[in-house]
């Protein structure tokens, strides 16, 4: 067993992450599945192979921070730009409903509202990482309900400017500040200002040409440490003015990914890019604490079906009634039905202003966590009860083996195996 994240331990998480993440492939679900697994098998909470969380903290957010990076530099704010609005007003939509649903749910556990506040601003955000490479997979990235889900999850990121301000200034934590007063207020309208300023520029003025920019065509070896290095000091540029580092990550990768320099960036991080979605989800399941979802089982239970039923029903709900058609909205509310990247940050956030415990920091994590490995598996399943509905039903057995069919194989093949050992068991015991 290891007490901390040491070259052994690290080469084990690597090594059997990497093991679970091609077994998920070969089961046609996602590598990041398997990503997570293997850190819930492996973690302290799991068999103890890791047996201190000490470090993953901090080889969470080191995870975090690069692959929001990496996907800031990924999106185009030119293609927002034409589903600005109907993003927006979902992604405000989306929020307000996540927050009174929470609200509801903690009127129930007897949850302070500022917890119930901060958790709905966790469950109201999806994973543009994992968004992008479900729509990838089910070929819907280029078409119009893939430029709308992208928007969406855009719009999303972008409101983590607020959520987070409102984060960090609640509570009686050491970061926290008065609760929501007027210094809330300025600090809420100066972050949407600076933001917002950000992404009109980047949108208005096409492809912005970085000062540095010609020195590192000239000095081509250099590119790759200069761009990760603009991404550290925006990274702490934000976490001094009390936002969250991975958040100045992101606007790195947004400024950089609308530059001149998007193309050899792009080609520069696309070689770490699957090792980054390695990191940080492996460090979700390494913080996974099994026994508390246990404990906690009605609870997280309740807040998962929140997150995949409710989030699905309302994304479809908003989207259908902003006039985009069934068959777009039922995609983009099914791909968006997870919990994202930076609900990890605003739970952070949320436990060191002192709003949210330590439990109510590991219920954060483990829906989370939950909810990433589900949402491939709810995708698949609505999407093939939907393909049914139209058709005429012909029993379970069909319904089963069309919906799950690798699934079907598998029990098929286990179940003629047990009936074979069954009978030869049987025949020996007969008497001759």
């Amino acid at each position: 067993m290891h007490e901390t994240l040491s070259l052994d331990s690290v080469t084990l998480l690597i090594v059997i992450a990497l093991a679970c993440g091609f077994i998920m492939v070969r089961l046609k679900q996602p590598a990041i599945v398997g990503y997570i697994l293997a850190g819930v098998v492996l973690g302290p909470y799991g068999f103890g192979l890791i047996k201190s969380a000490e470090g993953i903290d901090f080889f969470a957010e080191l995870g975090l921070l690069l692959l929001l990076f990496i996907v800031g530099l990924e999106l185009s704010l030119q293609s927002f730009r034409a589903v600005y609005k109907i993003a927006l007003i979902c992604a405000v939509l989306q929020s307000a409903v996540a927050i009174g649903l929470t609200w509801l749910i903690g009127s129930l556990f007897d949850w302070s509202f500022e917890t119930s506040l901060i958790l709905g601003f966790v469950l109201s955000l999806s994973s543009t990482a994992v968004g992008i490479k479900m729509l990838q997979d089910i070929g819907e990235f280029d078409t119009q309900a893939g430029r709308v889900t992208m928007g969406v999850l855009i719009a999303q990121d972008l409101l983590i400017v607020p959520m987070l301000v409102v984060a960090q200034s609640m509570g009686g934590g050491e970061s926290a500040g008065s609760g929501l007063d007027i210094t809330l207020a300025f600090k809420l309208i100066g972050a949407i200002g600076v933001l917002a300023a950000i992404v009109i520029t980047l949108t208005r003025y096409g492809r912005v040409h970085l000062p540095w920019s010609d020195y590192l065509r000239a000095n081509a070896e250099m590119a790759p440490l200069a761009n990760i290095g603009f991404c550290f000091v925006l990274a702490a540029a934000s976490g001094a003015m009390g936002l969250s580092p991975s958040y100045g990550a992101f606007v790195a990768g947004l400024i950089l990914g609308s530059s001149t320099d998007r193309r050899p960036a792009f080609l520069m991080v696309a070689p770490i890019q699957s090792i980054m979605l390695m990191v940080f989800f492996l460090s979700i399941g390494l913080l996974l604490n099994l026994q508390f979802v246990w404990e906690h089982l009605i609870t997280v239970t309740l807040l998962v079906l929140v997150v995949l039923i409710a989030k699905t029903a309302t994304n479809i709900s908003i989207l259908n009634i902003l006039g985009q058609k069934w068959e777009n909205a039922f995609i983009s509310g099914l791909v968006m039905a997870q919990i994202g990247e930076f609900s990890f940050a605003l739970a952070k956030a949320g436990l060191g202003s002192g709003v949210l415990d330590r439990e109510a920091y590991q219920l954060a994590l483990s829906v989370i966590a939950l909810s990433l490995i589900l949402s491939p598996f709810w995708l698949a399943t609505a999407r093939r009860f939907h393909e049914l509905g139209q058709k005429p039903f012909e029993g379970i057995k069909p319904t089963f083996e069309a919906i799950y069919p690798h699934t079907f194989v598998v029990l098929s093949w286990s179940s003629r195996m047990v009936r074979i050992v069954i009978v030869r068991i049987l025949d020996r015991r007969r008497p001759s």
